[in-house]
């Protein structure tokens, strides 16, 4: 569906050429990228980016934990728009009156530090700022993977909460200038192709092989004219997923007609790369060539269209349960069984969130089951539009009355089943969904309790035909109806009567109300001289992703209690941590509060492992006062998906110092490691080292000085018997701040220094 070159293009007045008589340096500085990113970097060097944003915003699962984080960090009054939204568990039904106990410490929040607050359920975070932050030439910092906004011309960014922190401290994003990646759009989609299929196949087709890993996705080309803007939204949010940077869209009136229907001309201006301008690769994407796809469990880049997956139904979803078996052990998917008289039945399909929750979506949805009935059998449905004002528009155009009148369910503006907070399907299920992805347990099961289920990624149209059709898998462009008149009016009345605007009127005699399950940070110790670390996880799949490592769900439930949401690190993965990562701890806090002695009662394998260390040449005389104790996870390749920093933090409070892999997923889930003290250590060769074994790491202190290229460490086995083993780590380049945040111990700790 593509072809891709990735050895350097310029575009020069349209057209797409090797010589342009310019640098490449120079000439990437014409593309849209740059002239946004450098209007907002301070940096003075060439080859770095220190970046100020223009916005900020947050929902629930996060609010809380960076507001805490800030002031401790001497925080006063937000220096940017902050808006905070309450779109990611609003109606959970674990925790009592946790999740509204949140809302109120918001809206206190917002009111004393000058914020903005959506309340719940009025619409999901990335919708309110498409539609009330977002400006040609502008740039937001999101707490959320999805934050993308480039098809408005605004680029956004998905980081987690310790950067929005800096953010609000005054300091800066610094990341390396990116490379930049343009998708050339030509053609035109076929009916019934919607902007999930489109992002489905670009995800199938980027996101293994790497090929936009922490660069810019940039796009233009005759196509776009074809493309409305909710098309361009859907597909641009989506893009999270190929594990780009971000990504930003050449803008046209199709934009201005967006932001003058939103009630904001002002915040249009044409954007365009100037001539010439250079592309580290190219995208060529003929939207006529796209089909109608299904991206199969466990990740959305497990993508092939409906018509070749219907032909090898019976091997792929076997495929999938060999999967699952891997992924579960004695837990037993059985999709296959899901095949009955050749055709593939889906029990379940939803429709949800900042990608599918879009007006255009859902009114075509609505179209396809204007006439049509859900069935009486165990086939359902729902949507969860994206904001409160989509839910008018629909309910004005009549498309709210046709999806009800063939049995969907509509639900609140909230991200739901998307997430895992509403609609998790029954043990041996098969869901189909419009959403953002369908890692393992993001629909809310739990494998560990011998309840496991199975998502699928598929497109508004394609679920409606489905539906349709008893939940028969069906592809949209099977379908001979009637694309509607799609003219989406915008009414922000419902803001005006209901959001608080605050930005510019803090007032700091209002009181920080918190509710009893709102709790600090515990104290975390700096860094000493030397680590000494248990293996408390060792995870060999090829990628383990942020819902792995902390569970979204009704675990989220505990998101505002540091070690109440801790207790639930990789409880779907590997049970077995948590109870390991305490163990280490308590030596650490044995060695610290009560000395030596005690510590050897707690742990007497320890005293073999000190001799073992003081074999190594060079640490003779090392003792246990300047050597810190704490746990360690290996994975070859952590942190694909969002960009919850409780993915760290529940490590980190736990006694985490540090994670090894083979790569990091994402440059956000690395930013984590490093924000909240532990070191994001790299290795080139296969892990010889299991669950329990000790690492020693000597003179980590003085290696974050270094060029960290190369670092010894020492595997110790389980009690010091075992022959030492001795290996080569690394890191990856830090800023100068970065090394002396993980240094203090933490990013709180670091701020605190400050003052």
């Amino acid at each position: 569906m593509f072809d891709i070159q990735m050895d350097g293009i310029y575009l020069d007045n349209g057209c797409l050429v090797k010589e342009a008589g310019i640098q490449p340096d120079d000439a990437r500085e014409n593309t849209i990228a740059y002239q946004i990113l450098r209007a907002h970097s301070i940096s003075e060097e060439p080859d770095r980016m220190q970046i100020k944003f223009d916005a900020l915003i947050s929902q629930d699962l996060t609010y809380v934990g960076i507001i805490q984080t800030a002031r401790s960090s001497g925080m006063t009054e937000f220096p940017v728009p902050y808006a905070m939204t309450n779109c990611h568990n609003s109606l959970c039904a674990v925790g009592g009156t946790i999740n509204e106990d949140d809302h109120v410490f918001g809206l206190t929040a917002a009111k004393k530090y000058g914020g903005n607050y959506v309340p719940a359920n009025l619409a999901v975070m990335h919708a309110y700022a498409r539609e009330e932050l977002s400006a040609c030439g502008g740039m937001i910092l999101g707490s959320d993977s999805h934050s993308r906004y480039g098809a408005l011309g605004t680029m956004g960014f998905g980081e987690g909460g310790p950067e929005l922190v800096k953010q609000l401290l005054g300091r800066t994003y610094d990341i390396p200038s990116p490379e930049v990646v343009l998708c050339y759009v030509t053609g035109n989609t076929k009916r019934g192709v919607g902007p999930e299929d489109v992002a489905l196949a670009m995800v199938a087709a980027l996101f293994k092989p790497g090929t936009v890993k922490n660069k810019i996705l940039e796009f233009t080309g005759p196509g776009l004219k074809n493309l409305t803007a909710d098309y361009r939204c859907n597909i641009d949010t989506m893009m999270t997923e190929t594990s780009c940077l971000s990504s930003i869209w050449e803008t046209d009136e199709i934009t201005e007609a967006y932001y003058r229907n939103h009630g904001r001309p002002g915040d249009y201006r044409k954007l365009k790369a100037r001539s010439p301008a250079y592309y580290d690769g190219v995208i060529y994407l003929d939207l006529g060539r796209i089909e109608s796809m299904i991206a199969l469990p466990f990740h959305p880049s497990n993508a092939v269209t409906i018509h070749e997956f219907n032909e090898r139904a019976k091997e792929l979803l076997e495929e999938v349960d060999q999967e699952a078996e891997r992924l579960f052990g004695k837990n037993k998917l059985q999709l296959s069984h899901k095949i009955k008289d050749g055709r593939v039945i889906a029990d379940q399909g939803s429709i949800a969130g900042c990608a599918g929750g879009l007006f255009e979506n859902l009114q075509e949805a609505a179209e396809i089951l204007k006439d049509a009935t859900l069935g009486k059998d165990g086939f359902s449905m729902t949507v969860y539009p994206a904001s409160m004002p989509v839910n008018l528009a629909l309910i004005r155009s009549g498309a709210a009355e046709k999806l009800l009148s063939s049995g969907v369910i509509m639900k609140p503006c909230i991200c739901g089943s998307c997430s895992g907070y509403g609609d998790i399907p029954a043990t041996h299920t098969f869901s189909i969904r419009h959403a953002t992805r369908n890692f393992p347990n993001r629909e809310g099961s739990r494998p560990d309790e011998g309840q496991y289920c199975a998502v699928a990624l598929m497109d508004a149209r394609s679920i409606a035909a489905t539906a349709a059709n008893q939940g028969v898998i069906t592809a949209a462009t099977d379908l001979d109806y009637q694309i509607p008149d799609l003219k989406y009016c915008f009414d922000g009345t419902v803001y005006k009567k209901r959001v608080y605007y605050g930005y510019g009127k803090a007032d700091a005699s209002v009181r920080l109300v918190t509710g009893p399950n709102i709790v600090d940070w515990p104290p975390m110790d700096e860094l000493h001289d030397n680590i000494l670390m248990r293996f408390s996880a060792v995870i060999h799949d090829p990628v383990t992703t942020t819902d792995e490592l902390i569970p979204s769900g009704e675990t989220s439930s505990y998101r505002s209690n540091p070690l109440g949401l801790a207790e639930f690190t990789l409880s779907r993965r590997d049970p077995e941590y948590v109870g390991r990562a305490k163990e280490a701890g308590v030596l650490e806090t044995a060695r610290r509060t009560r000395g030596t002695g005690a510590q050897l009662e707690a742990e007497p394998a320890l005293e073999g492992i000190f001799a073992a260390i003081r074999t190594i040449s060079g640490n003779e005389m090392v003792k246990m006062d300047d050597t810190e104790l704490g746990s360690m996870v290996y994975a070859v390749k952590p942190g694909d998906g969002s960009a919850r920093e409780q993915a760290a933090s529940c490590q980190r409070v736990l006694g985490g110092l540090a994670n090894i892999c083979k790569e990091y997923a994402t440059k956000r889930y690395r930013s984590n490691v490093i924000n909240w003290g532990m070191l994001p250590f790299q290795m080139e060769e296969e892990p010889d080292f299991e669950v329990g074994d000790y690492i020693y790491v000597p003179g980590i202190k003085a290696a974050l000085e270094g060029d960290l290229k190369e670092i010894p460490a020492y595997v110790l086995g389980k009690d010091g018997t075992a022959p030492i083993k001795e290996i080569r780590l690394y890191m990856a380049d830090m800023t100068a701040e970065e090394r002396q945040i993980v240094k203090a111990g933490c990013l709180i700790n670091y701020n605190r220094n400050r003052h």
